[in-house]
C-alpha cells in the first residue's frame, strides 16, 4: 500500500541554516495494516506523515502509494491531525460534509453516509451541535468522521489524541480500534505515546532522534480485538520494554 525507499527530507530556515528533518527511511506498509511511528520529540514523525500525505516534497529517495509515486496530496487517503480543525460556524453534521465538499462530491449524496459514521462513532444526535457545544473527544470523532467520510482506503493520523486527558485518550484509542476492526484502513499513526503505539498497531516503529531513522521495526504479535487490560499482558510490557530502550538509550537517558 505504501512503500517508501531511502526517503529524506532537509529543510533551510529563514537565516539559511539547514536541517535534516528525516534520513535514508525505508519502510513498506501492507493493505489494511496498522502500523504506528513512536520516537522522541523533534525526530520527524509528522514529517513523515505529511511526506506520505503529499503535502510536502521528500528531498530524496522515493515514495509510491499503490505503485503510484506520490507527487501531490493523494485523493485516496483521510488525514486526522492533533487539533480536530473544525468549523466553528458550522453544525456537526456540516463539519464532516466537509470532506465530500472539498474534493468536488455532492454533498447531498453523502449525507447518509455521515449520519451512519456519526452513529457508529457514538454522535448520534448531535448531528445539529455546533464544535463549541462539544467536548473535545467529541470533536475529534468529528474530526475521524470527516477524515472517513469519502472512505478513503488510507488513514494518516497526527498524534490525534495527544490533546486529550488520559482517561479520554483510552476511550478514543479503543474507539478507532473498533472503527479500524469494523472498516479495514490502512492506518498511519504518529504518537509520542509508548502503550498508545503498542496498543494500536501490528507493527511499531521507533524513529532516532533527528535526522530521523528508523531505529527498529517492531512486530506487535498481540491478539485482536484488544482491550486496556493487555497492558497488563507479559508480552505487551516486553514489546514496552524494548521500545522504551531503544528510544532512550539513544538519546542517552536511563531508563
Amino acid at each position: 500500500m505504501i512503500r517508501l525507499d531511502g526517503v529524506g527530507k532537509t529543510y533551510r530556515t529563514r537565516r539559511g541554516d539547514v536541517v535534516r528533518a528525516v534520513e535514508d527511511v525505508t519502510l513498506h506498509v501492507e493493505a489494511n495494516e496498522f502500523v504506528t511511528l513512536v520516537g522522541p520529540s523533534g525526530c520527524g514523525k509528522s514529517t513523515l506523515l505529511k511526506l506520505v500525505a503529499g503535502l510536502t516534497p521528500a528531498t530524496s529517495g522515493a515514495i509510491h502509494i499503490r505503485e503510484q509515486p506520490v507527487r501531490e496530496p493523494f485523493a485516496d487517503a483521510g488525514f486526522v491531525f492533533q487539533q480536530p480543525v473544525l468549523l466553528p460556524w458550522r453544525s456537526v453534521l456540516d463539519n464532516v460534509l466537509f470532506s465530500a465538499e472539498m474534493l468536488g462530491l455532492d454533498s447531498r449524496l453523502y449525507r447518509k453516509l455521515a449520519l451512519d459514521l456519526l452513529e457508529l462513532t457514538g454522535l448520534g444526535g448531535f448531528e445539529t451541535k455546533y464544535p463549541r457545544e462539544l467536548s473535545g473527544g467529541m470533536q475529534q470523532r468529528v474530526a475521524i468522521c470527516r477524515a472517513l467520510l469519502p472512505d478513503p482506503s488510507l488513514l494518516l493520523m497526527d498524534e490525534p489524541f495527544g490533546a486529550l486527558d488520559a482517561m479520554t485518550r483510552e476511550e478514543m484509542s479503543l474507539e478507532l480500534l473498533r472503527i479500524w476492526e469494523e472498516r479495514r484502513k490502512t492506518i498511519l499513526f504518529v504518537t509520542h505515546s509508548i502503550p498508545e503505539a503498542i496498543l494500536l498497531a501490528d507493527r511499531v516503529v521507533v524513529m532516532t532522534p533527528r535526522p530521523g531513522r528508523i531505529a527498529r521495526i517492531l512486530e506487535v504479535g498481540l491478539p485482536r480485538p484488544r482491550t486496556m487490560e493487555l497492558e497488563f499482558d507479559p508480552r505487551f510490557k516486553a514489546v514496552s520494554e524494548e521500545v522504551r530502550g531503544l528510544i532512550f538509550a539513544r538519546r542517552g537517558v536511563p531508563r
